[in-house]
């Protein structure tokens, strides 16, 4: 016995129908795909039991499985990030609402980052850590190319130039000339005599041309010059001007303190300390009162320029004594 089709089932069906007959493809063939095919699980659909597959400690000490899992939701975070950069990027339509809500789902996901990094500083035990480290070498957390994507997606390359030598690079200079002396690579080289360690020897080599050709394609349309480019009404914004200032933050500052509490916690040893997997210099490399990088140097007064991340001193008091 035929049921009758209900209105709003017939007008879907006439909707694909000219969806289809539109694109030269036939409704009919959909249709049977669609009754042979399996119902969606939630489980296939994030691939939950790759995901699950993914961590894989060398070393029999419990806590490495934290410190893998940890480091891999933190790329997920950033792939996140990155997603909502390139849309700032992409947009022609100038906007601050746009621009604020982009902005602010990235604010989002530092925030979680940032405070759920006691993960790491606190939630391992640091005689399992002093020992599973050992197998990692010379991998580095500093090896992560997705957070220098953020960097080079967020400002010009000449403002990741260590404020030491800033003053000697302009957007006029040839792109490669400007990344050979970006400030993380001094984080990784031997301060005496001036020799790459493996670790960045080793990024170098896998991701270099990706970053390079990122750096070309946006080397006029970072955030930076997304920001610059808006209609002056736009650009004045108080909420977008917040939104970035606090994103300068979190990136800059906010991260990097994380990092230097889970580096005291794990590397400090009474007088001494214990050299970092990669061999970078993190005790110079991380302090943001060092570097200096600043996404929006435009946003920021003089004074706070001077004083940029000054809280280091006052949080890595509060953290030793």
């Amino acid at each position: 016995m035929n049921e009758s089709i209900k209105p709003e089932i017939a007008e879907k069906i006439k909707q694909l129908e000219k969806k289809f007959k539109n694109s030269g493809q036939n409704l009919g063939s959909y249709l049977d795909g669609l009754l042979h095919d399996r119902y969606l699980t939630y489980w296939d659909y994030i691939h939950l039991d790759t995901l699950l597959s993914l961590q894989i400690p060398r070393t029999h000490f419990p806590d490495e499985e934290i410190f893998i899992t940890y480091h891999q939701i933190t790329e997920l975070y950033f792939k996140l990030i990155i997603h909502e950069l390139k849309q700032i990027i992409d947009d022609k339509l100038q906007t601050a609402t746009f621009f604020i809500s982009k902005i602010e789902r990235v604010n989002r996901y530092f925030n979680v980052l940032i405070n759920s990094f006691d993960v790491m500083i606190k939630g391992m035990d640091k005689e399992q850590f002093l020992k599973y480290r050992m197998s990692l070498l010379p991998a580095s957390g500093f090896q992560s190319v997705q957070f220098r994507l953020i960097e080079i997606y967020s400002t010009p390359l000449v403002h990741l130039v260590s404020s030491k030598e800033r003053n000697q690079f302009s957007e006029k200079d040839e792109l490669e000339e400007v990344f050979e002396h970006l400030y993380w690579k001094s984080g990784a080289t031997d301060k005496d005599t001036g020799e790459k360690t493996l670790t960045l020897k080793q990024f170098e080599y896998r991701y270099t041309p990706r970053m390079m050709r990122i750096a070309q394609q946006v080397q006029h349309s970072t955030i930076f010059h997304k920001y610059q480019e808006l209609p002056e009404k736009e650009r004045n914004n108080s909420h977008l001007i917040e939104a970035l200032r606090t994103f300068d933050t979190n990136v800059n500052i906010n991260w990097l303190l994380m990092h230097m509490g889970a580096a005291y916690r794990y590397l400090s040893k009474g007088k001494g300390e214990v050299k970092a997997t990669g061999g970078t210099n993190w005790k110079s490399f991380l302090p943001p009162s060092f570097q200096r990088i600043m996404f929006f140097p435009n946003l920021w007064s003089e004074e706070e320029k001077e004083n940029w991340g000054q809280q280091w001193v006052t949080h890595q008091f509060n953290t030793t004594k």
